[in-house]
């Protein structure tokens, strides 16, 4: 005759098994949803290197500028068309570096995790990250044409800052807070236009590099 205080045992041993089962399978449920869901491939280092690039546009920026900063306070006071041009020319340099380094490393770490680089959780991220940024370039360039220099570089901040906080909803959580800080101190940037170039740098250069540090560590290994 079976002892009925080891049936209930056995049966509990089991029921616990099945239930650890069912929430194994729902997190791996879970995980694969987010991963479909979410652009996880981003890489920390593109961060990194992307403050990098800002800092040395920053700097070159900063030697072509040497004289005009006057001219910058008085926000639509007229600049030198060449000028223009060569910081121009700088700020896309520094743009293509950047989007062409972080590609090239987001590819590297999807290949390495065996994740595809595009699925529909990297289609949402550009899809709303371009709204704001596309809008943002068309207004920075309209600022240029009408001679407002000294609130450039506030608009790109806020602009790229509200481009990461629509974005942060399809990648890490993280791009949200420096999204916002982003567009704090591109509103600081506004009410100082003479000092654009330094808000510029901390925004573009100091933020990237110090969160694309934290996006390593936490999420690279």
């Amino acid at each position: 005759m079976q002892n009925p205080i080891l049936s209930i045992t056995l049966n509990n041993k089991v029921l616990l098994m099945k239930e650890q089962d069912i929430h194994a399978e729902l997190s791996s449920i879970r995980d694969l949803m987010e991963r479909s869901a979410k652009f996880i491939s981003l890489s920390g280092l593109s961060g990194v290197m992307a403050g990098i690039y800002a800092f040395i546009g920053a700097g070159v920026g900063y030697t072509l500028l040497q004289g005009q900063y006057a001219a910058l306070r008085d926000g639509h006071t007229y600049i030198d068309e060449l000028l223009i041009i060569k910081l121009f020319v700088v700020a896309i340099a520094v743009l293509v570096l950047s989007i062409g380094t972080g590609i090239w490393l987001s590819i590297r770490k999807a290949k390495r995790n065996g994740q595809p680089f595009w699925n529909a959780g990297s289609k949402r991220l550009l899809i709303n990250m371009a709204i704001p940024l596309v809008s943002g370039g068309l207004f920075t360039i309209i600022l240029v044409y009408r001679g407002y220099y000294g609130i450039v570089a506030p608009a790109t901040l806020i602009f790229y800052g509200m481009s990461l906080v629509a974005g942060s909803h399809y990648t890490y959580s993280g791009i949200r807070s420096l999204g916002i800080l982003e567009i704090l101190l591109g509103l600081l940037c506004a009410v100082m236009p003479g000092y654009g170039l330094i808000f510029w740098s901390v925004g573009f250069g100091l933020l990237h590099i110090i969160y694309g540090t934290v996006m390593h560590f936490r999420y690279d290994k």
